[in-house]
């Protein structure tokens, strides 16, 4: 099985065998060139294919007539959850997959995925296996290149993923401070009134950003104001880092057995 994940800067794909991942990369997918050597290589027959990207029809069209089963990912496709989405037609592909992952690990619970990449979504999926919607958030990188982009005298930061200073005490520890600590409180915020309303809670962390947001989330559902903090949400919260792929084959295997 193979699975391609195509986000806003670069394509990955994963290639499972028994349920398990035995090959991963990054690849140009606006010719066949490295699609088919892996098709080749690995002797694949069934794929799925998610682009929050740019879309490529000519090498999806081939894809379809190359294999048993192809999927490109949509609101139609079949799924293992229901989509109670409003408008499941404006619904990011990478969010269909992110629901459908966070439910398949924690299938019994209220689950809010959190995918921190170029922009941080929310995603939340009740103990029913319903996907109700979440939030879109600017991410981390794109709050650093709005404060340059439409300031006249403020430089852009490069990320300090070891920054943790409440306070900046020059203009590049305070954009620091700006970015960095106002996206831990607000996740914070945001976790616990998903919370309030949701018990029960599993919090997955994915994207880019995760390792850093998990190591930061965690010192703050345990301290508070410096002190030593008991939060109901401190075992609650883990990093996966390739949450998109690991739904995406999910999706490729529940359409596999329905097609059996």
């Amino acid at each position: 099985m193979l699975c391609i994940d195509t986000g806003n800067t670069r394509t990955k794909i994963e290639v499972y065998k028994s349920d398990q991942p035995i090959h991963a990369q990054q690849v140009d997918v606006s010719t066949k060139t490295d699609l088919a050597k892996i098709i080749e290589q690995f002797n694949i027959k069934e794929a799925i294919w998610s682009s929050t990207g740019a879309d490529y029809p000519t090498i999806a069209e081939w894809l379809d007539q190359e294999l048993d089963l192809f999927i490109s990912l949509s609101h139609e496709t079949p799924l293992p959850i229901q989509i109670a989405y409003h408008t499941p037609h404006t619904l990011g592909r990478d969010r269909i997959a992110l629901a459908v992952a966070g439910n398949n690990y924690f299938p019994e619970n209220n689950v809010l995925v959190i995918d921190a990449g170029t922009c941080i979504t929310y995603d939340y999926i009740d103990a029913q296996q319903i996907y109700h919607g979440g939030a879109i958030a600017p991410g981390i990188q794109m709050r650093f290149k709005a404060l340059n982009h439409f300031t006249a005298r403020l430089p852009l930061v490069p990320f300090d993923r070891d920054y943790d200073k409440l306070i900046g005490q020059n203009t590049q520890e305070s954009i620091l401070s700006g970015v960095l600590v106002a996206v831990i409180s607000e996740m914070e915020g945001l976790i616990y009134r998903y919370f309030a309303q949701n018990q029960e809670l599993k919090v997955l962390l994915t994207g880019g950003d995760a390792t850093f947001l998990h190591k930061n989330l965690l010192k703050a559902f345990t301290t508070l104001y410096g002190k030593n903090f008991e939060s109901p949400l401190k075992n609650q919260i883990f990093a996966f880092p390739n949450l998109v792929i690991d739904g995406l084959h999910q999706i490729l295997k529940y359409n596999a057995i329905k097609d059996q």
